[in-house]
């Protein structure tokens, strides 16, 4: 990690390259996104020659943030590994501690208590619960556990496609519906859709491209 925190200072240094100086943290937010993404994809397809450089990617941004920080006083990489490997020592008690756990569900239920304890006590909201830069679908999903809605049946999705109203809320609750339909069948939506998009570009690269002169 210190020889990639290191290119990474050389990269920024006043002669260094002119991209790299110019970025910020905004400036790299859909980098990140992009390259979780593209590891998403990789581990999908079980590409694990591929998962190794994706990986990298993704540790390329961390390096990224922390040297941005660094330079700014604010914080650096020490404090990145420090605050995640504390976390993991106090939100695992069971091994790290004294307490003892009957399965991965209590796992979770303690987990969850000592965040809000992290907090003082105080619960996050729902929007504070759900990351706004989550896929739509993804985001529906987490959206219908926190509010503990049922899991929908494949008549259920059926009956709002009937009654949905042709414009933009219609749609909404038509795509919402679906989401439910999959959580019934332990189907993640997002990861479902992605590979079926996947599936469509690939057979699509193999065609002329027909929207080249649209």
């Amino acid at each position: 990690m210190n020889h990639l925190l290191d290119v990474l200072r050389r990269l920024r240094a006043p002669d260094g390259c002119p991209w790299d100086q110019e970025q910020t943290h905004a400036s790299l937010r859909p980098y990140l996104l992009e390259e979780a993404a593209e590891t998403v994809d990789a581990i999908s397809e079980e590409d694990w020659d591929e998962l190794p450089g994706e990986l990298g990617d993704v540790l390329l941004q961390v390096a990224f943030h922390s040297v941005i920080a660094e330079e700014a006083g604010t914080f650096d990489y020490a404090q990145v590994e420090q605050s995640i490997v504390q976390k993991l020592i106090r939100r695992h008690p069971h091994i790290f501690g004294d307490v003892v756990v009957s399965g991965s569900e209590e796992v979770v239920q303690n987990w969850q208590a000592i965040k809000a304890q992290e907090r003082g006590g105080k619960p996050r909201s729902a929007a504070e619960r759900v990351p706004a830069a989550l896929g739509a679908l993804a985001r529906e999903m987490q959206a219908q556990k926190i509010a503990d809605s049922p899991a929908q049946e494949r008549a259920d999705l059926e009956q709002t496609i009937l009654r949905a109203t042709p414009d933009e809320h219609g749609v909404a609750e038509v795509l919402a519906a679906a989401v439910g339909w999959a959580r019934s069948l332990g189907i993640d939506p997002e990861l479902a859709l992605r590979a079926h998009t996947g599936r469509t570009l690939n057979a699509l690269s193999v065609t002329p491209d027909s929207t080249e002169n649209v």
